[in-house]
Formats: structure tokens, C-alpha cells, sequence
């Protein structure tokens, strides 16, 4: 219980009709969750606007409702008028919590490709090195060792402040956290203080809610502009986008780079299936995961671990140990020596990395096999891009669904085949259900060759008409690999 002039504390207000000094049990936005003596926050969302519920809410219970709008019809409540909404909550959630993001440092990490990795393996190094932290992540979110289940990207306000209140209390002294752009834009991290952020990249995604790049960007621009003074904002300098990040900031501006001037710099010696041979910033170091991309995510753990102030030697020796991340180049070897992949691209330029990573490792005396589908109701845009990407680095292409949620899976298959040039349709075989699609894969591969089933990742199910089904192409994978080795 808080006193409603306290969570206030910070809260840009236009109007209040009623007494603050009350106690509140609670802050909500979602009509459904409302109790006695609550306060309820309505917010114009994407598909839904909360002004709409008030009267409800306040027959539910609600004794303050903060809003843009005040409704005509006024019950004996207070009311508290704001210009944004979605920011207030932030601001008022930071406050109900007593502002934990203050109470621990905070990293956030911002990007189209790289964020989980990144904010994961900052999440492992630090745990290593005896730092309790906590992580809020795609895959999971995670206070020490203990797991609590993820359902965005970046939750809702009230879920983060919940969150890190607990991380506190559990003695974390960091957190390491996903920015997604959707958060920035919906201001679903307002009110929490930022110790650093990391950009990775930017390329096509998220354009069926941006409409177009240039949104997409300031979105990501926007985490970096807000960032405080004694905050260092770290980019890569390799992305063009990079330097747009650090354009508004007031935080300490500091980079990274595999190609260019940065002052954090690395070299790749060695990529192959069994790891990678770095050289950052003049000292060698071995890691076992795979891949250019991950030389830079690796080479950003790097960069942060040292700006919190932590030794280069000790930072290298720690993270030399830690293993890749779930559904991130995710590969298992048979033992006819068939490499199978599983990874999360979902978009046109992490599917051309996976696959210039790939490429950079074989022979090309193998056959490399790809599996992929795009999302349903998401971004159409990038599907026959993502097509074209497919094609031009594969030998065989089988397309199939990939939550097609409530598209039909035909249909977003024929939009990833119109990016298809006529010279690899040959190449190409659709197959809608995504096991068959796997077994189908495994069953054309030969020692030595290489499948990679792309877009789902860590997820552990397919989602079809609004109803997730169990599924896992990693255990799948693996399944149809060994039934494969018996049949050659």
C-alpha cells in the first residue's frame, strides 16, 4: 500500500479533482485485474484504448483514475488528467516499487539482431564473477538462478519495477535487460534510470507497427537521447546507424567495431564450427561460439563489462567459459557428422548473417539445406526479401509456416516465394507443416552437410488460430537426425 502523493512524485499533471493524500493497493491498466481500492491508469493502446473501461473499473473497485481524458460523467473518485498516459505509468510504477531501477545498475540493450545474446551473456559474465544480477530477456526473465517466465521482449512497466523490486531485494547489484523498440515507442521504460545502453544494429523489422525505417530508428534513437549524464551509451560504429544514437545524448559516448576506428576493436583469427580465435583490443581469446555475428556480441559484453569496471583479463577468462545462447546458431553434430542449426533470424538481415556465417565456415562441398517460414500477421514486407536472402546462400530452400497465427500458411509462403528469382526456384519445396518440412530436410542430407531451420529459435511452440501448440525444432532436429544416420 502507497500513498497516491507519493507515486505522483515526477508526474507531469494537467488536472486533479480529489484528495492525493489516500492510500492505493495497487496500480493497474488492465481493466481486468482491478480490486478495491486500486488506482487505474487508462491508456490508448495499439488495439485497444483503457478510457473506454473507466466506468467499469470504478465499479470494480478503483478509487483513482488517471487518465488523458476526463470522462463526462464524473463519480466520486479522483481523478488525475495527464498529457501521456503510457509515460505516467512508468513513472508511477519506478515510484509504487520505490524506484529500483536506482537500486542496482542497469543495462539495456537496443537493436534489431544481438540483443538476447548480448543482454544474456552480459547476464552469465556477471553471475560468474560473483555479482548476483538479474535478467530480463525474450527467453527469460531471471533473478540470480531462479526463472520467471517471459512473455515480451520488454514487459509492461508494472512488470519491470515488479521485477527489479525483487532483484533488489534479492541483493542484485546488476540487471541486464532487452530494449525492444515497441518499449521505447510505448514508453514501457519511463521512470527507470539506465546505468548504460548498448546498440548492436538496425536493419528491416518491426515495420508492420513503425509503417517505416525512419520511425523504426528514432525509436531506437529515443532510448539513447534519455539517457542520463554519468550513463555510457555504447555502439557499434560498424552499423551506420550507429553515430544517429549518439546524436541527442547526454551519456558518455564510447564504441565498438570489427572494421572501423572505435575504442573497443576486434579481429576475427579464426571462425569455424568449433569456435572462435578473437583478438580484442590487442589480447587473444577463445569462445565457442560461432560466427561473425557473435564476434561483435561478444566484443559488446566485452566493451560493457569493462565500462562497469571490471579487469580486461578477468573478463576474457570468464567469458572464454560461457556458451551460446538458446535458439541463437543453436547447432548439434550427428555422428555421420551432419551439422544441424537452429536459429532465431526472423528477419532479412539476421537470416544473412546465419548464413554468410555458414558460408564463411564451409567447404562448399556440402549441401546446405535451409528451413524457414515468416510470422502471420506481422510485417509482410520482409518476406520475399527474406526469400531472396534464403535462396542466394542455400542450395536447398524448404519453405514452411512459422506462427502463422491467423494468416493462412499458403499464403505467406507464396509472399516469401515472390522475392524468388526464377534461377533458384529450382531450389526451392514447400512444405506447410513445419515437422515434415524438418524431416523432410533430414532426410536429404548427406555426411558432411548442413540444416539450417531458422525463425523460431528458443521458442518451444507454433502458433496457429490464437492457440500456441507444443514445439521445439531443436528436439525435432535432433530426432530426425538420428533417425537419418541409421538410413544412410
Amino acid at each position: 500500500m502507497k500513498k497516491l502523493s507519493d507515486i505522483l512524485k515526477g508526474v507531469e499533471i494537467v488536472k486533479t479533482i480529489g484528495s492525493t493524500n489516500i492510500d492505493i493497493n495497487s496500480i493497474q491498466f488492465d481493466s481486468r485485474k482491478i480490486n478495491n481500492g486500486d488506482l487505474f491508469i487508462a491508456i490508448k493502446g495499439t488495439q485497444v484504448d483503457g478510457h473506454t473501461f473507466i466506468q467499469k473499473v470504478i465499479h470494480s473497485g478503483a478509487i483513482v483514475i488517471i487518465c488523458e481524458v476526463l470522462p463526462e460523467q464524473q463519480n466520486e473518485v479522483v481523478y488525475i488528467q495527464v498529457n501521456n498516459s503510457s509515460k505516467t505509468l512508468g513513472i508511477i510504477a519506478s515510484n509504487f516499487y520505490e524506484f529500483p531501477s536506482s537500486k542496482l545498475k542497469l543495462v539495456g540493450v537496443t537493436g534489431t539482431n544481438g540483443k538476447t545474446t548480448i543482454a544474456s551473456l552480459l547476464f552469465e559474465l556477471f553471475q560468474s564473477m560473483g555479482y548476483p544480477s538479474g535478467l530480463l530477456s525474450t527467453i527469460q526473465n531471471k533473478i540470480e538462478n531462479k526463472i520467471v517466465t517471459a512473455t515480451h521482449t520488454t514487459p509492461d512497466p508494472i512488470q519491470i519495477n515488479k521485477l527489479l523490486g525483487q532483484m533488489v531485494n534479492e541483493g542484485c547489484e546488476y540487471c541486464f535487460m532487452e530494449v525492444s523498440s515497441h518499449s521505447i515507442d510505448q514508453d514501457r521504460i519511463a521512470g527507470l534510470v539506465f546505468t548504460g545502453g548498448i546498440f548492436t544494429n538496425l536493419s528491416h523489422d518491426h515495420l508492420d507497427y513503425h509503417l517505416t525505417f525512419d520511425n523504426y530508428l528514432k525509436a531506437k534513437k529515443k532510448f539513447f537521447d534519455e539517457l542520463p549524464a554519468n550513463a555510457f551509451a555504447l555502439i557499434n560504429t560498424d552499423d551506420r546507424n550507429g553515430k544517429i544514437m549518439l546524436q541527442n545524448t547526454k551519456a558518455i559516448r564510447m564504441s565498438y567495431s570489427l572494421k572501423g576506428v572505435s575504442d573497443f576493436k576486434c579481429k576475427i583469427i579464426e571462425n569455424n564450427f568449433d569456435g572462435l580465435l578473437l583478438k580484442i583490443n590487442g589480447q587473444e581469446f577463445c569462445s565457442n561460439l560461432i560466427g561473425s555475428f557473435n564476434a561483435y556480441n561478444l566484443l559488446a559484453v566485452y566493451a560493457a563489462a569493462i565500462l562497469l569496471g571490471e579487469k580486461p583479463e578477468e573478463v576474457l577468462t570468464t567469458l572464454s567459459n560461457l556458451k551460446t545462447v538458446e535458439g541463437r546458431f543453436d547447432y548439434i553434430r550427428s555422428v555421420n557428422n551432419i551439422i544441424g542449426i537452429v536459429d532465431y533470424a526472423h528477419s532479412p538481415d539476421a537470416l544473412q548473417n546465419v548464413l554468410n556465417t555458414i558460408d564463411s565456415i564451409r567447404t562448399h562441398n556440402e549441401t546446405l539445406i535451409t528451413v524457414f517460414g515468416a510470422g502471420g500477421d506481422r510485417d509482410k514486407q520482409k518476406r520475399p526479401i527474406m526469400g531472396k536472402v534464403a535462396c542466394e546462400k542455400s542450395d536447398k530452400v524448404i519453405l514452411t509456416s512459422d506462427n502463422p497465427r491467423s494468416e493462412v500458411p499458403e499464403e505467406i509462403m507464396k509472399d516469401i516465394e515472390n522475392g524468388i528469382g526464377g534461377e533458384y526456384l529450382n531450389r526451392v519445396i514447400s512444405i506447410t507443416n513445419r515437422k515434415e518440412a524438418i524431416k523432410t530436410a533430414c532426410s536429404f542430407a548427406r555426411s558432411g552437410d548442413i540444416i539450417l531451420v531458422a525463425g523460431k529459435g528458443h521458442e518451444k511452440y507454433q502458433e496457429i488460430e490464437g492457440i500456441k501448440h507444443p514445439f521445439d525444432d531443436k528436439e525435432i532436429l535432433k530426432n530426425y537426425l538420428l533417425t537419418n544416420i541409421n538410413s544412410n
